[in-house]
């Protein structure tokens, strides 16, 4: 299959509506955390606060817990109306819109206790819709789609992120006439608009078919007419005992090696990142510099890089593509420690932003793809919850003592190993590969 051929699959249904969805998963994450941070500090709220406030990310870390609820339970009248994936998928987003409105008419430097609610509350919404569009995704396509199809996500995503961090800043900034005076006003229009954006998902949901999926035969028995506690103990055990069992069953002795892998894949970038800003300002580079080539620039890098994940998966395949992106990911950590031995240069930080932020968008659109592989369609949106909750658990852990390494060995040691931490990533990508665990 040639190139353009390859290209042609980002015109198709399918990879265009990720493309909104994506913005619509994207848009909520930073008005939770950095641009509300930054409303927050403005308010007055000390910075001890402000980091407690960050614990509202634990919320995405645990959406598994609830994932069988989204994956199986139906809800009345929206469920035979609109269908399984795309009733919770409306649901989900007006309950994130509803908690931006909510932000926008709490100001916090009266309401810190309501904010915090608000926040839990958005942050919950978010989730939901994160495991309610995993699992739209994943049943809307075959595995050849998968790549160009997470591609187009991380594209609609990282175009959100820009919208919710630099472009919700800009609207604070515009209707602020008095900056050197704290006013809510500004944070209340900035925030109602933000919400109003929710209605790009909320419209491609209503315009989008349902995934048409063929269901087990478990699943239709448990339609007939049974008892209601038959009932409940058949969807009990398909909604939360199912998805884990049928995981082990299929991969038996590989179910670890996998699950390992997950958990690993990412480690190198998520070590790293937490360091990446301390680093910045440490090297003397200052914050307009920092937002235009990081925030912006490498925003951009990151699509490009996700946009040519999608092809290399259709053009490479999955598992090289993969191991492509591991490779690329501890690289760019070495180019970081180059970094820290020059001056601060605006063309080097330029180039690490570009070599970095590239690999990862490859990265993560391979990852995302493979991890969409390894679900069973009939659990897809539990099993895909517990994947993408894996992947992020021990890598944070573990970045929450990379102050301390920095502290005592500087940047340059702490950034070359972060490279060697994906040297075990590597070693199970080719044993994955050699166990042909997966349908490539």
């Amino acid at each position: 299959m040639s190139w353009y051929d390859s290209l042609k699959i980002y015109g198709q249904a399918n990879v265009l509506r990720m493309l909104t969805l994506g913005f619509s998963a994207g848009l909520p994450l930073l008005l939770i955390f950095g641009t509300l941070s930054f409303w927050l500090r403005e308010a007055g709220v000390d910075l001890s606060t402000i980091g407690f406030f960050s614990w509202v990310g634990l919320v995405y870390a645990f959406k598994w817990v609830w994932s069988p609820l989204v994956d199986q339970l139906e809800i009345p009248y929206l469920t035979k109306k609109l269908g399984r994936r795309r009733s919770w998928l409306l649901i989900a987003q007006l309950s994130v819109m509803g908690a931006l409105i909510g932000l926008a008419v709490t100001d916090p430097s009266i309401y810190l206790s309501a904010m915090v609610l608000l926040a839990l509350w958005a942050a919950f919404s978010s989730a939901t819709q994160d495991i309610a569009l995993d699992a739209f995704r994943i049943e809307s396509g075959s595995h050849d789609d998968q790549g160009a199809m997470a591609a187009a996500y991380q594209l609609g995503y990282r175009i959100a992120m820009i919208v919710a961090s630099a472009g919700a800043l800009f609207l604070a900034s515009f209707f602020d006439q008095t900056e050197d005076l704290y006013e809510s006003t500004p944070w209340f229009y900035t925030y109602l608009v933000m919400s109003s954006l929710m209605l790009i998902g909320i419209v491609t949901t209503l315009l989008s078919p349902e995934p048409i999926v063929q269901l087990d035969r478990e699943e239709r028995s448990s339609k007939k007419s049974i008892t209601r506690i038959d009932r409940i103990y058949v969807w009990s055990k398909r909604a939360i005992v199912m998805p884990f069992v049928e995981f082990i069953t299929r991969y038996r002795s590989q179910a670890i090696l996998l699950l390992l892998m997950i958990g690993l894949y990412r480690i190198s970038d998520v070590v790293m990142g937490v360091m990446a800003n301390p680093f910045y300002i440490d090297m003397g580079y200052s914050k307009s510099e920092i937002a235009t080539v990081s925030k912006f620039y490498g925003v951009v890098m990151t699509i490009i890089g996700a946009l040519l994940g999608g092809v290399l998966v259709k053009q490479l395949g999955l598992i090289k593509t993969l191991f492509l992106g591991a490779v690329l990911s501890s690289l760019t950590n070495c180019v970081f420690a180059w970094l820290s031995t020059s001056d601060a240069s605006i063309l080097h930080l330029v180039v690490t932003i570009s070599l970095d932020n590239l690999s990862a968008g490859i990265a993560t659109a391979a990852f995302v793809a493979y991890l969409s592989s390894l679900t069973n369609i009939n659990y897809s949106a539990t099993q895909y919850a517990l994947f993408s909750s894996l992947m992020f658990l021990g890598p944070k852990f573990l970045a929450g003592w990379s102050g301390i390494f920095v502290e005592q060995y500087g940047y340059n040691w702490f950034f070359l190993g972060t490279a060697l931490l994906g040297l075990p990533v590597l070693i199970l990508i080719v044993i994955v590969r050699r166990a042909a665990t997966f349908e490539r």
